[in-house]
C-alpha cells in the first residue's frame, strides 16, 4: 500500500535526508589511510547526537554499529571496527539518521589514494549506472 505524506511529512523526510547527507559527507573527509572503522562510526555518532538524532541502524536486528562501513571486498553493512583504512581501499560508508520522528539513509563509496585503473573504472562504472538510474 503506498502512503500518501503530507508536506509536514515530506519535509520531515527532507530534514532526516540532509542530516544524513550533511554526516555522510563529513564521514568521507575522514576516511583517511591510518583510520579505523570503527574512528568513523565514533564521527558520524558524535554528529548524530550533536544533531539530536539517533542512528537508524543501531540495534536493528542486533546491528551493532551507528554506520555501516565496508571496505574493498565486504560486500555491504560492514561493521565498524578496528580495520584501518589503508591507501588503495575501497571504502563504502552508509549512514542512516533517526530525526524529529523521520529516518533519513544514504552512502557513497569513498576511493583512498586508489591508483589501480581497474578499480578506478569499476567505481566510476558503477556511479554512472546509479546516475542513469536515478535519472
Amino acid at each position: 500500500m503506498i502512503m500518501l505524506k503530507s508536506d509536514s511529512d515530506l519535509a520531515g523526510l527532507r530534514a532526516a535526508g540532509r542530516l544524513a547527507a550533511d554526516i555522510l559527507r563529513s564521514v568521507s573527509r575522514a576516511v583517511v589511510p591510518g583510520v579505523t572503522t570503527r574512528e568513523l562510526g565514533q564521527v558520524a555518532e558524535r554528529l548524530m547526537h550533536e544533531a539530536g538524532a539517533r542512528s537508524a541502524f543501531l540495534g536493528y536486528r542486533g546491528f551493532p554499529g551507528v554506520i555501516c562501513v565496508s571496505v574493498n571486498d565486504e560486500v555491504v553493512h560492514g561493521i565498524p571496527g578496528n580495520r584501518k583504512v589503508a591507501p588503495g581501499d575501497v571504502v563504502s560508508i552508509d549512514v542512516g539518521v533517526r530525526y524529529q520522528g523521520y529516518v533519513g539513509d544514504t552512502a557513497t563509496t569513498v576511493m583512498v589514494e586508489v591508483v589501480d585503473p581497474d578499480v578506478i573504472r569499476v567505481v566510476e562504472t558503477a556511479r554512472r549506472a546509479l546516475d542513469a538510474g536515478l535519472e
